[in-house]
This record gives C-alpha cells, structure tokens and sequence, in this order.
C-alpha cells in the first residue's frame, strides 16, 4: 500500500501504523500552528456555545478546497453526516474518493479501482464527525479566539500520538469555515469550506464503501 496520496499523507498515530493527518482546512496565511499557548486552557463558555451549535449540525454539504503539506492543491465537493459519516469526491482529473461510513475511513481510487481502509476510531477525524465535541473532557489542546475566528484544537495523546484537528469557526454565525489535522511530523493538509448547506437528508449509498471489492474484508469473501 503506497502512502503517496496527499490525503493519507500522516492519516498515522505513526506513519508505520498509516493512520495520521486528513485535512487542515487554513488559509495559506493562517497563524502558526507553534503560536498558540503552551498549554490549553479551560474553554470558555463562547467556544463550549460553538462545540455545541456544530454538534446540532448532523447533516452538510458543499465544496471545498484542499491543500497538501508540500503545497498541492486539489478540490471537489464533501458530504457530512454525524455521526462518523463524511464523504469526499474530487474534481476531474482526481480519481480520488474518500467515504468514512461510521466504522472506518476507505480511500479509493476510481480509476486504479483500488481501496485502502483505516479504522476511524484511530484518525483525528473522528473528532471532527463526533455525535457529540466535549470540550470538558480533556480532549482539548488549544482554544483561541478572535474577533473573526475562533480556533478549537482536539487530540488525545493516547490514542492519536502528537496529531491533532484543528477546527476553525466563525464567531458570530459559529459555522465551520476550516479545519486542519496537525500528523506526528508536524506536517499539515488544508481543507477550506464553502458554499455549505446543512438539514438535507442523504441517500445510505452516499456513505456506503464498497467492501466487496477491498481485499481482505468479510464480504470480499461472500
């Protein structure tokens, strides 16, 4: 299996593992990841406000443009439904297709027609797809907030390592404009949102990954 997709670049607790960063949605001129404070401090009552009104979303969709650590950039459109359910289409000439179904995370490639899988419960997205964001339960590494933006970063060391999401709301209307998964390397993949729409319902075959055809899966063997 090659790591050379920029999505699955640090998808990792470590790169053995091949679980790590999926997406840092920040503009190119975003603070530093090393400019916030040392330690996280408690979250206040605005950011627990914004935790809350993004756990109320449990359906989204819209476009969005993603940018790799070594600079690429590709976009597409994305699909969201919480909990743990996310799908990704890239535009032509990408063959990638990234679909979370709730259990694992499986990228594909359309044109090689081949799929690599990844236990969600392992990745930072999780985090990102959660029925619920406490802020309260020590899942916290970083609150800031601006007068345009206010910044959660998530992670748990026991299960993710050193890599962390990093998810970026606008304070008034506390709708999600970016988020960035942080790898063990300190490397970053960048996802912006935008033409975003929320309360649709999705057909079940928008989240389904197809098993069948993934090698080593139960229903590959059915």
């Amino acid at each position: 299996m090659s790591n050379s997709n920029p999505f699955l670049s640090g998808l990792t607790v470590t790169r053995r593992d091949l679980l790590g960063a999926f997406a840092a949605a920040a503009m190119v001129s975003a603070v530093p990841f090393g400019a916030y404070a040392q330690a996280a401090a408690p979250a206040s009552g605005t950011a627990q406000a914004i935790a809350d009104h993004f756990s109320g979303v449990t359906t989204m969709q819209g476009e969005f443009v993603q940018f790799g650590p070594r600079g690429e950039q590709t976009g597409g459109k994305f699909f969201i439904q919480r909990p743990g359910k996310l799908r990704f289409n890239y535009d032509d000439p990408s063959p990638m297709r990234v679909i979370a179904d709730g259990r694992n995370v499986a990228i594909g490639n359309t044109k090689l027609k081949t799929w690599d899988l990844y236990p969600l419960s392992k990745t930072p997205l999780s985090l990102l797809l959660a029925q619920h964001i406490d802020l309260s339960a020590g899942m916290v590494k970083r609150v800031k907030e601006e007068s345009d933006l206010t910044t959660i970063a998530l992670g748990n060391n026991t299960v993710f390592g050193n890599s962390t999401i990093t998810m970026m709301f606008d304070p008034k209307t506390y709708d999600l404009r970016q988020w960035t998964i942080t790898d063990n390397q300190g490397k970053d993949t960048s996802v912006m949102i935008f033409n975003v729409k929320t309360g649709m319902q999705f057909d079940d075959r928008v989240f389904r990954v197809p098993y069948e055809t993934i090698p080593g899966t139960p229903q590959s063997r059915d």
